[in-house]
């Protein structure tokens, strides 16, 4: 944009001005979503501020997807993008694996930001506490969109690790160890994968790994336990980067 001769309003951009400040927005739309929820969490804590985001979603996506249709005119079926139910799977199984990227992407540039201004060590503790929010409510979105019991167990917290951001970039494994616990390992990570091609050593994410699957496993079922089993910078065999022990316990909290 030619700063000596800026626009007086929307109307004044040109074609391919308008589409970036489209995106603009569509960001500002997401920053004021998740600041609504923080802000809701400090004021009147979690679990009102869940109750709160679950009512303003489901309206909201609503409003959103109808007003899309009506202004680009496509059609919609159960209230869906016709083109996304009708789409085949491949497709749209390729999508959900393509905006998990896109997750991760935004991961690893928003750690590169901080590194690069303020050093590893201010870029891991920015990551850990961003992980300490985000793996609990991910956790509340999956029991959420699956529809699962406040305590769904071992089995339940499963099929919600099969759900993560994660599920559709990286490689993961079960093993039932007690009746009372199994193991999940990462087989292959993304993240890690990366490095290893480019012949570094492994990202030492063991901090924001206990974060990260404590905080996860807790807002699936409170009575469940995490361990670590090995988590980069600890050593591991090449079948697997990490490993962790989920266990059910006969606490209350």
């Amino acid at each position: 944009m030619d700063k000596k001769n800026l626009p007086a309003a929307i109307e004044d951009l040109n074609q391919t001005e308008t589409v970036r400040f489209l995106f603009d927005i569509f960001h500002r739309n997401m920053l004021h979503h998740a600041l609504w929820f923080a802000e809701t969490v400090h004021q009147m804590g979690t679990e009102e501020a869940l109750v709160a985001m679950d009512e303003a979603l489901g309206k909201g996506l609503d409003i959103q997807i109808r007003r899309f249709s009506k202004v680009l005119g496509f059609p919609l079926k159960d209230g869906l993008p016709e083109a996304l139910t009708s789409m085949p799977k491949e497709k749209l199984l390729a999508l959900v694996e393509a905006v998990s990227a896109n997750w991760l992407a935004t991961d690893g540039v928003w750690f590169q930001a901080v590194e690069f201004a303020h050093g590893m060590n201010d870029a891991k503790r920015c990551n850990d506490s961003c992980w300490a929010h985000f793996s609990p409510f991910e956790a509340w979105s999956i029991k959420r969109f699956l529809e699962l019991p406040e305590n769904p167990g071992l089995a339940g917290l499963k099929t919600a690790l099969n759900f993560r951001l994660y599920a559709s970039l990286n490689e993961q494994s079960f093993e039932d160890d007690t009746p009372q616990s199994f193991i999940f390992r990462m087989n292959q990570c993304r993240v890690q994968a990366a490095r290893k091609r480019k012949g570094l050593a492994d990202y030492p994410c063991k901090s924001g790994g206990l974060v990260e699957y404590t905080y996860f496993a807790r807002a699936i079922d409170s009575r469940i336990a995490t361990e670590c089993l090995a988590c980069p910078p600890d050593s591991h065999p090449q079948e697997w980067v990490c490993s962790w022990r989920f266990s059910l316990t006969n606490r209350k909290e």
